[in-house]
Order: structure tokens, then C-alpha cells, then sequence
């Protein structure tokens, strides 16, 4: 490594870290204080959109950055999960569930990406899947469907404590898990593409290196 260049201390990297130490926080407190853990997650997840823009800001993108973005996202849902399931029992194999097809999917996309020698796991060429590309270069569906997938748990999190403000007639934090459970359910299947598409690529790449293997024997 470069002496004139660390890209540990990049400042996405450092928001990055950041990012981490509030989600540990979040996790410590989510089964004592509801209040400490929310704020905490919440701002850990929207500091992913911070991190990007310093990125691109600073010139700073790396393939550690994208690495430390990716784990953190996934490690903070899954701990959310996993003390949902503890909060609601009957629902525990519908989390599990949840956190296993979005660990082996993204795990699964993340790597084809490493394995094609992109820069980026939100580098889609054109001709490749449809849905995908609109996932990864529209940068308002991409919000929506992050903001509204966090939004879904977080809102079953706070329920488990409180009804929150009312508003109309229902509980703020309800009317929010009803407004976003349709698009967690839509992140739950683009997730499933991600690993769809993953397999296809890493076929490909299986039958490259078997017709290489041969032409080389």
C-alpha cells in the first residue's frame, strides 16, 4: 500500500466506521432500551446514503468501502431480525427466513461481482437483467426500497414497546409497518433475483473456465 494513500482513513471509510460503532450500540440497547437502539439504527442506516456521496465527492470509492457498506447493512438487519424473532415467536421461521435469503443472496451477488472483476456489486451491464438495472441505477427506487424494507422492521420493532403518536385514528408506527410491509416484501424477492442472477453469472463463468481447462489439456 501506497504511504501517500491509506484508504482505511478515506472519509466514506471513516463514515463507515461510524456507521458501525452506532450499530453495535443499537444492538447492545435493542432489548433494554427501545429508544437508544432506534435512534442509533436509524442513524447508521442513513448514513449509507452519506457514504456514497462522500465517495463520490472525495473520489474516494473502494472495493473495502462497498465490502464494509455491504456487511454493515446486512449485519444490522439480521440483528434486528434476530431480536424480532425473539419479540414475536410465532413469526421466528418467517424471520429466519428473511435473513437467510438475504445473507446467501447478496453474499452470493456480492462474490459473482469479485469473480467478473467488477468494480462495483452496483456495476449492471445493459443487457443484463431488467429489474436489476433499474434496482441499481435508479437511485429513487433503490431509496425507496432500502428506506421502505428498514422502515417495515424498524416499525415491528417499535410495536413490540409502544403504539406511538396517534394519528387519525391509528398509531403512527403501525400505519408505517402497513405502508412499508409491501415493498419489504418486493426487497424480499429482488433479493431472490439478486441470487438468480448470481447463479446464472457464476455458471457462466464455470463453463469459461472448464472450456479454457479443456483447450489447455
Amino acid at each position: 500500500m501506497s504511504e501517500k494513500e491509506n484508504i482505511f482513513v478515506f472519509v466514506p471509510n471513516i463514515i463507515g466506521y461510524a456507521r458501525i460503532i452506532l450499530a453495535l450500540i443499537s444492538f447492545w440497547f435493542m432489548e433494554k432500551n427501545h429508544i437508544i437502539a432506534i435512534w442509533c439504527y436509524v442513524i447508521s442506516a442513513l448514513l449509507d446514503a452519506v457514504d456514497g456521496h462522500a465517495a463520490r465527492y472525495f473520489n474516494q470509492s473502494t472495493k473495502f468501502g462497498g465490502m464494509l457498506d455491504q456487511l454493515t447493512d446486512r449485519c444490522g438487519t439480521m440483528c434486528l431480525l434476530a431480536s424480532l424473532s425473539m419479540f414475536y415467536p410465532d413469526y421466528a421461521f418467517w424471520f429466519k427466513l428473511s435473513m437467510a435469503i438475504d445473507i446467501s443472496c447478496h453474499w452470493l451477488y456480492l462474490h459473482t461481482t469479485i469473480l467478473q472483476g467488477k468494480t462495483s456489486h452496483k456495476f449492471i451491464d445493459m443487457s443484463g437483467n431488467p429489474i436489476m438495472r433499474v434496482y441499481y441505477t435508479n437511485k429513487l427506487v433503490l431509496f425507496i426500497m432500502c428506506a421502505g424494507n428498514e422502515g417495515f422492521y424498524a416499525a415491528l420493532y417499535l410495536l413490540h414497546f409502544t403504539e406511538g403518536p396517534i394519528l387519525f385514528g391509528m398509531s403512527l408506527f403501525r400505519a408505517i409497518m402497513f405502508v412499508c410491509a409491501p415493498v419489504a416484501f418486493v426487497k424480499t424477492a429482488i433479493s431472490l433475483i439478486h441470487g438468480y442472477v448470481a447463479s446464472i453469472n457464476i455458471g457462466i463463468i464455470d463453463v469459461k473456465e472448464r472450456q479454457a481447462l479443456r483447450r489447455r489439456e
